[in-house]
């Protein structure tokens, strides 16, 4: 059999596709949504009163291989209290053209502040709206939150925040049985 010369062979390809089932989507009208640890935008959370939960402890700054994260920490004061702890980010920016989603913040983070939303839409056609500040960061404040700055209201100390009587007991590995099933074991009958 011989062999069809390259053009007509690429003409062929592209005549068998046209035939196919076309995979367009309609993104701005049809949003599918994304996997449910999908990296998206970033998000500061706060405490149930209100309170911020970053400390200003640069740690997510530090980790980031981008250098796309600036924080610069504040101290609280007994009038002006906008953390539990000593400090509070008083500035924090994260420059999203420098970004690359890797999570690296998320693990740094100690007090949990920072996490990743599902939100990716973060185009724009001017440069500085994409380092996004602190105030563009923060977790909207849900009912029955304050905003802060103001005294602490879920204990009278930071500890009271991190440890609370509700939070789940933590498990101590040296009483654990040898014989409990893990989660990669199957359970035969």
């Amino acid at each position: 059999m011989p062999i069809l010369p390259k053009p007509l062979a690429g003409f062929g390809l592209t005549f068998a596709q046209m035939f196919k089932k076309v995979t367009t989507e309609k993104y701005p009208e049809d949003k599918r949504p994304t996997a449910p640890r999908y990296h998206g935008r970033h998000v500061l959370n706060r405490h149930p009163d209100g309170l911020e939960k970053c400390v200003g402890c640069e740690l997510c700054a530090w980790a980031c291989p981008a250098d796309a994260i600036y924080v610069e920490g504040g101290w609280n004061t007994e009038e002006a209290r906008y953390s539990p702890g000593e400090r509070y980010g008083a500035i924090y920016q994260i420059n999203y053209l420098r970004c690359i989603f890797c999570g690296l913040c998320i693990e740094a983070c100690p007090t949990r502040s920072l996490t990743m939303s599902n939100d990716y839409e973060l185009a724009n056609d001017n440069r500085q709206n994409l380092i996004y500040t602190k105030e563009q960061l923060m977790a909207p404040l849900l009912p029955g939150m304050e905003q802060p700055p103001h005294p602490m209201r879920l204990g009278e100390t930071e500890q009271d925040y991190y440890l609370r009587a509700d939070a789940p007991a933590e498990v101590d590995v040296a009483t654990q049985s040898v014989d409990a099933p893990n989660e990669d074991s199957e359970v035969r009958a």
